[in-house]
């Protein structure tokens, strides 16, 4: 059989849910082709060649932008059959099913005890160089080449908003520290000079965490970092903050979301704003950057409390480690979020939109709108600033609308 592999948008990274899979099907003897069309064309010659056509659906951007894809494919091979896998997948199988979609795959499982063998080592080399990716901006203006790969799947914590939570329910597995660093060490000898885990909470397993980030210091000394943990695991896991500093890390990315504690009461984020003033400080004290993401506006945003935001950001003196886009951010609703079990998302939402796939919202307080959308212009205007902290070159964000420039690749 020969299948072809398609993804549409994976923030700026060589995507390992094009890569992992490669490997799994080669392993059993199926020709295998990938296409990353954030950086390639998709021809008509490698639809046509296929019998198979699955495409990576990681975010709900990938997932907008994968529709007329499927309609191409469909045009130009009627015969083939049409997966999607990732984790939109399974949320908007219905939507996918009525495009032709025969086959939605949700998250990983297991045959049987003696089928765990979770040790394959993705296969880029039908992938774009890593230079043609999103790269490490730092400080002084020089760039980093970037690598990037999962140590754990899924995550055990629960948030409403999370596009995670409804495919994996709270469940994590760990891939084994050899196949990680294999993956790294591939990545490595390609010109990776820095590795950025993509993993939802790299502290999902601490013990599992130590051990790759031990292995990569030993094995590749002069490799950096970075990596994504909720607040609640970096005031929990507080005395492993020095180890990260010591063995590469350069920043912590955190979906601090609002420094509002009702806003996190009703995202389930299981932190305060009390929390992420003490993360602040001990990520500063260890020596590593802390870059906090935010979905700044949601049904229960008000313009004072926005302002509290910025206030409290500029008091923190950590204003020059968020990325701009995160200032603009509106609430995305997906298919099967927990957020619509709550009576105050029922009370602002509109009928499913197809098209978007979302639920649309509008805020009770219509300024509240206007400003999300006249930062979301400012942002765009300036979002080749200059910053004083190391940042990929293609922000880092999630449970959030797409932005007009994501939406200009559709």
């Amino acid at each position: 059989m020969r299948v072809l592999l398609i993804s549409t948008y994976d923030l700026g990274r060589q995507p390992f849910g094009l890569a992992s899979p490669a490997a799994w099907l080669q392993r059993e003897g199926v020709e295998v082709e990938c296409v990353d069309m954030s950086r390639e064309k998709l021809t008509d010659e490698r639809i046509s060649a296929a019998e198979l056509v699955a495409f990576y659906l990681p975010m709900h951007t990938a997932t907008r932008l994968a529709s007329p894809i499927i309609d191409r494919v469909k045009r130009v091979n009627p015969d083939a059959n049409l997966a999607a896998y990732g984790l939109y997948a399974p949320m908007n199988e219905t939507w996918l099913r009525e495009k032709g979609v025969t086959q939605v795959l949700g998250p990983e499982g297991f045959a049987s005890p003696s089928n765990r063998q979770l040790s394959v080592v993705p296969n880029r080399a039908g992938l774009p160089p890593l230079a043609r990716y999103a790269q490490l901006q730092m400080p002084d203006g020089s760039r980093r080449v970037v690598g990037s790969t999962d140590a754990t799947h899924g995550c055990k914590h629960l948030c409403r908003h999370c596009p995670i939570v409804p495919v994996y329910q709270g469940r994590f597995h760990a891939i084994p520290v050899d196949a990680v660093f294999e993956d790294i060490r591939q990545q490595v000898a390609a010109g990776a000079q820095h590795i950025s885990f993509g993993d939802p909470d790299f502290f999902n397993g601490p013990t599992h965490a130590r051990r790759i980030v031990e292995r990569l210091a030993s094995g590749f000394p002069g490799v950096t970092y970075d990596v994504t943990i909720k607040i609640e695991h970096l005031l929990r896991h507080a005395s492993m903050l020095p180890l990260l500093a010591g063995t590469g890390c350069l920043f912590i990315t955190s979906a601090v979301e609002s420094i509002d504690d009702a806003v996190l009461q009703h995202l389930r984020k299981g932190h305060t704003r009390a929390d992420f003033v003490a993360a602040v400080r001990l990520c500063r004290d260890a020596g590593i950057t802390l870059s906090p993401t935010f979905v700044p506006f949601t049904p229960w945003t008000t313009l004072a409390g926005y302002d509290e935001l910025l206030r409290t950001l500029a008091d923190l003196d950590v204003m020059e480690q968020v990325a701009p886009i995160q200032l603009a951010i509106r609430l995305l609703i997906t298919n099967g979020s927990p957020l619509l079990e709550l009576p105050d998302i029922q009370a602002v939402i509109t009928d499913f939109d197809a098209a978007s796939l979302t639920w649309p919202w509008r805020h009770t307080d219509p300024r509240v709108d206007a400003l999300q959308q006249s930062v979301m212009r400012s942002v765009m205007e300036k979002s080749k600033a200059a910053r004083a902290v190391p940042h990929m070159t293609e922000a880092w964000y999630c449970c959030a609308e797409p932005s007009a420039e994501d939406m200009r690749l559709i």
